[in-house]
Order: structure tokens, then sequence, then C-alpha cells
């Protein structure tokens, strides 16, 4: 079998971990005999694009044609000023991008022959719909998956046009019930979905003893607690309110080392919050690295305001970490624990410290949470995307 996979969500020269649960996909599908060709889409920017966030101190990002061995075909459409501001405001005529975006790839490509077509993402550049548009003219197939922010964010905003593509897919794929749940809401039937989560690597996600990964970083502390943070440091990540959670931890608990493994736009404005907090901020790191401080920590928190499911749940888990979520999105599937959610409302933070401090006291049982997380392997998950190509392919022929 042969798929053409498109991506917006792909890794960057700036931030190699952008869409890694793709490139973590794309690594399986050698062991089920898929052959594939990644196009991952993106802009390149004009010189007038490039000062302006240089002025506003915003990183440009260049794609990445080749991660971890998965090689991705970057197709980049011209970006300036002018096109930035119409897109952001979504008065772009998407129509016109899509066309632009398909037309590349088939210029792209020797012949299209492919037995189905993959996209990831309806996002800011909508893959989704430059497949639509690919698989109605060359009579393919084509399969969507849904991550989080497309459905959440912008589907309220473009639902006529979301509902439209959905529904056309031969089957949509989403991360988490409460995604499905979600798109249900704005309109779409569902009559054409399958939940099948984000996975993890067990190769990299696995336990370490924990007090020698504290030495061998460098963080060591007798009869300390350590709590930690892995993500893009940003408002939806409730990023925002880390300072107030870690310290109404650590006025309960003094002898608490905080880490942050993640970077973003708030990462200054938490460093400044926190200054008297044993705390350190690892930025951005290789997911060998964020294993180790994941294995670090006694406890990992994700207060998120929304998440379509959160990979870095189970990778916590399968290093036989607790983490203590909030209850929305996706987030309690993922973590699959009652006990170890808060639910969204009223003096949030404080319920969450609390809840993060008599987890501390208490302690957890490891081996049930690295139990758990063996069930979601990048192959298992993978396979079961498999299933749904050959059942698609099955009705096509």
């Amino acid at each position: 079998m042969k798929v053409l996979v498109i991506t917006n969500l792909a890794p960057t020269k700036e931030n190699p971990m952008s869409g890694i649960f793709v490139v973590k996909r794309l690594q399986q599908y050698a062991k089920f005999c898929v052959d594939y060709l990644a196009i991952s889409l993106g802009f390149e920017e004009r010189w007038d694009v490039r000062l302006l966030k240089k002025l506003l101190r915003k990183s440009s990002y260049t794609r990445l044609d080749r991660l971890l061995n998965v090689k991705f075909e970057p197709i980049l459409i011209p970006w300036n000023l002018a096109k930035l501001l119409l897109h952001r405001t979504h008065l772009i005529d998407n129509a016109k991008l899509t066309q632009e975006y398909a037309h590349r790839i088939e210029f792209k490509l020797s012949d299209f022959q492919f037995d189905l077509i993959h996209a990831h993402g309806m996002y800011e550049i909508p893959a989704a719909e430059i497949a639509y548009f690919l698989a109605r003219k060359h009579d393919k197939p084509f399969v969507v998956s849904l991550h989080g922010s497309d459905v959440n964010l912008l589907m309220p905003k473009r639902k006529q046009r979301y509902i439209e593509i959905l529904e056309s897919a031969s089957k949509c794929i989403f991360v988490s019930n409460k995604l499905l749940e979600t798109a249900k809401s704005f309109g779409y039937s569902g009559k054409n979905a399958v939940v099948i989560p984000n996975g993890y690597d067990p190769e990299i996600f696995k336990p370490m003893d924990k007090n020698k990964v504290r030495k061998e970083l460098g963080i060591h502390k007798d009869n300390y607690k350590y709590v930690g943070f892995v993500g893009n440091l940003i408002s939806i990540k409730r990023a925002d309110k880390l300072e107030k959670i870690f310290n109404l931890i650590a006025k309960e608990i003094p002898e608490t080392f905080f880490i942050v493994v993640g970077d973003g736009p708030l990462r200054e404005k938490i460093k400044k919050e926190t200054k008297g907090l044993n705390i350190i901020f690892t930025g951005r790191l290789p997911q060998k690295d964020v294993a180790k401080y994941m294995n670090a920590m006694d406890v990992m928190v994700l207060p998120s305001r929304n998440e379509g499911f959160g990979c870095v749940v189970l990778e916590a888990q399968a290093c036989g970490t607790c983490v203590i979520g909030s209850s929305n999105g996706g987030i309690p599937e993922a973590i699959g624990f009652e006990e170890y959610v808060v639910e969204e409302g009223d003096n949030f933070e404080e319920r969450f410290a609390q809840r993060v401090v008599e987890v501390l006291k208490k302690g957890y049982n490891a081996a049930k949470l690295i139990a758990r997380a063996q069930e979601y392997t990048w192959r298992r998950i993978v396979e079961m995307e498999i299933d749904v190509y050959r059942e698609v392919w099955s009705r096509k022929i």
C-alpha cells in the first residue's frame, strides 16, 4: 500500500519536536509494509514578514526535510506581510490557498499512484482541505486525523467548510472521544469517525532510577519532592498559572524542586514570577532528554485549558511518573485515573495544587501507571490506523 501523507504538523529547524507524533507514526509504517510520501506544508517568509517577526521577537520557522530517518518533502508558498495579516484574520481566500498548495504538490510528483491520502490537521494551513481537493480530482479515498486545535479553536469559525470536508472523508480519526464529541457539537455527524489516540515510544520513555537520574542531571537534593511541567509555555496550556500553582505547592511542601521543560512566549514571565523557588527551565529538549526529566519528577502537571489528547501524559506514565491534569479536552482519557483529574471551575489553581500536595505526601503505584501506558505504544496505535487504511481501501476496490 502507498499513502500520500499531507501535514501542517511537521518538524522545523527551530523546533524539531513540532509534529513529533506524525514523525513517530511514519517511523512505524515500514513494519506494516506501508510505503509513503510525506508532504509538509509551510510558508516561505518574505523579508517584510521576517522583519516584523524580528521586531516582535518572534521566531521564523524553517521546515526540516528529515528527522529520525523520516523524510519530508516541504511544500512552501511565498508569504508576505499582506498575506500574513489576511491569514491571521481569516480573510484570505482559503480555496485559492488550497489550490495553490495542491498544484505545487502535483508538480512535485511524477505521478499520482497512491492508494489513499492521509491528512494530519486542519489548523492554519488546511492539510485536510488540500487532501479533499486532491482526492476528488484524482478519485482517491482520503483519511483525516484531527489532533485538537483544529477542532477546538478553528472549527467554530469555519463550521460549514469543516463539516463538508469531514463528512466527505472516507474516515476521520480523532485522538480522543472528547474531541469527537466537540466536533459533533458543531454539526458533524460522526458517522465516519473512529477514535485512535496518540502514543509513545517505549524505547525512549521507560522507568529509570529517580535518584540516579537526578544526580545525572545535577538537580539532586536529599529529601526533596520533584514537580514538573512539559509543554509549550502558552496560555492554552495554562502556563500563565504555573507560578501560582507552584507557589501554592511550595507553601505546603517547601522542599519541592520544580522543573519546566519547554519554551514559549510566557517563559520570561514565569521565570520572573517564580524567582524565589527551587526551579529550572530547560528549554526545548530532544525526547531522550525529556524522558530523563520526566523520570526525575515525582509528579508532572498538565493544567491545560484545552488539549486534544496529550502525548506527554502517556510518556510520563511510561516512566512511572504520576500525571495530574485538568478535566479539559482529552486529558481525562489520557490520564485514565479519575483521582488524578482536577475538575475545571472556581479556585482551580488552589484545588489543583492541593491535589498535587496530597499525591506527593501519599504516593502512588508506579507499576499501575506503567502497565496502563504500555497499551499505547506507537506500534499499537499505528496498527489501528493501518486497519483503517485497509478498511478504506477494501471499499474502494
